[in-house]
């Protein structure tokens, strides 16, 4: 019996996506999000051209193109001393080789675009004030007024909806966060790239920097080791925890060490990733996103990873039977973020190397020519989602 009506946990970049990726296959959708109203939560995002491709599907691409910026290029560099250390070339190399463009922009600039685009969806009603707490369909069916086919866990890596999914994944702590920053660029320091997106590598942390066209500013990831943090990604960072991010950059160039210290309002993102596990009950519930795989942000992938569940979750029980489409769902999604997963893991090994293996990181990075580097990722950015 093929799906008619779904209900969808979470109003973010995965369920707003996938109440599209519904509606493109006739599939009506009610959103249901504990917040009153979506507010501009996170700092940046990279959209990657395997995401763009499935926005680009979905009738979104003319509205990100004129906010979004398209970086030239994509580079390593030491944070020690600013020495370019490898690079991949972007923009308009990004259209051709991967088919599809290479965006940075807001969180919440994407969001409003794919809210917008919801509002607009006859088959998409969005429900505001709306907490979840485990209830079953049936009592989902009562707030929307009409019976799910199938639920959709898109509510992030503190997923209620994952409780009933049994033998899923379980969120634990990486031992890593990250402090947030957004720097006018009237305040940036010259040596930021205002075409490019660099990642400064140095021991055991990195520093991810690259421009905001529609704030004029520059989005600043700062990455290291510590603890002591709560589930709130967007909390003050304490004295503490600022003293924690001294210790962390304090041998890195000046002009990045001082763009760090005088930023008075640094947000802490504590970095869980979400265990191994079953994905869906095999009946009538399933989860995506973070709900689902919640990963460390070394691949840049986490956005890019709940776009292409929601848009094949859609391809998958439009064209199958329910508990057949599940499996296939899970079956195709696994693998994939399995080796993201590697990727990532590798990643921060790479970044955070130091001593000897730094040197050789250096070396080996710095011999491979831009072209042999972007093949590297012929994986990850030209993957063709099956919707």
């Amino acid at each position: 019996m093929p799906v008619k009506q779904v209900a969808i946990i979470g109003a973010g970049i995965a369920g707003l996506t996938a109440a599209l990726s519904f509606a493109r296959r006739g599939i009506a959708s009610d959103i249901f999000e504990q917040a009153r109203t979506l507010t501009e939560v996170g700092a940046g995002l990279q959209v990657s051209p395997n995401a763009s491709r499935i926005l680009q599907g979905l009738g979104l691409l003319d509205a990100l193109e004129a906010t979004w910026l398209e970086p030239k290029v994509i580079r390593l560099a030491s944070g020690l001393s600013l020495r370019e250390i490898a690079s991949v070339p972007s923009g308009a190399f990004a259209r051709s080789r991967w088919g599809a463009p290479y965006g940075t922009l807001h969180r919440a600039t994407l969001q409003g675009v794919l809210l917008r685009a919801v509002e607009a969806e006859p088959l998409c009603r969005l429900h505001f004030g709306a907490r979840y707490d485990g209830v079953a369909p049936q009592a989902i069916a009562m707030a929307a007024g009409r019976e799910p086919d199938l639920v959709v866990g898109a509510d992030g890596v503190w997923s209620k909806v994952r409780n009933a999914v049994p033998g899923s994944g379980a969120p634990r702590f990486s031992g890593n966060i990250a402090f947030r920053f957004v720097v006018p660029e009237a305040d940036a320091p010259a040596v930021l790239d205002r075409s490019s997106v660099t990642a400064f590598l140095g021991p055991s942390a990195h520093l991810v920097c690259y421009p905001l066209k529609e704030a004029a500013a520059f989005n600043i990831v700062a990455i290291c080791a510590g603890g002591g943090v709560g589930h709130d990604w967007s909390q003050a960072a304490s004295s503490e925890q600022r003293s924690l991010l001294k210790r962390h950059f304090a041998r890195w160039h000046c002009a990045l060490t001082s763009m760090l210290e005088r930023e008075a309002n640094p947000t802490v993102w504590p970095l869980h990733e979400v265990g191994n596990g079953r994905w869906h009950n095999g009946r009538d519930t399933v989860l995506i996103g973070d709900a689902a795989h919640a990963m460390m942000p070394f691949a840049a992938q986490g956005a890019a990873m709940a776009i292409e569940d929601a848009f094949e979750l859609a391809g998958a029980v439009a064209t199958r039977a329910l508990p057949e489409a599940l499996e296939a769902f899970e079956a195709r999604r696994a693998p994939r973020i399995a080796h993201l997963r590697q990727r990532a893991a590798f990643n921060r090994f790479a970044y955070h190397a130091r001593g000897p293996v730094r040197l050789a990181r250096d070396i080996v990075l710095s011999l491979r020519p831009p072209q042999s580097l972007a093949a590297d990722l012929d994986w990850i950015y030209g993957y063709r989602a099956i919707g």
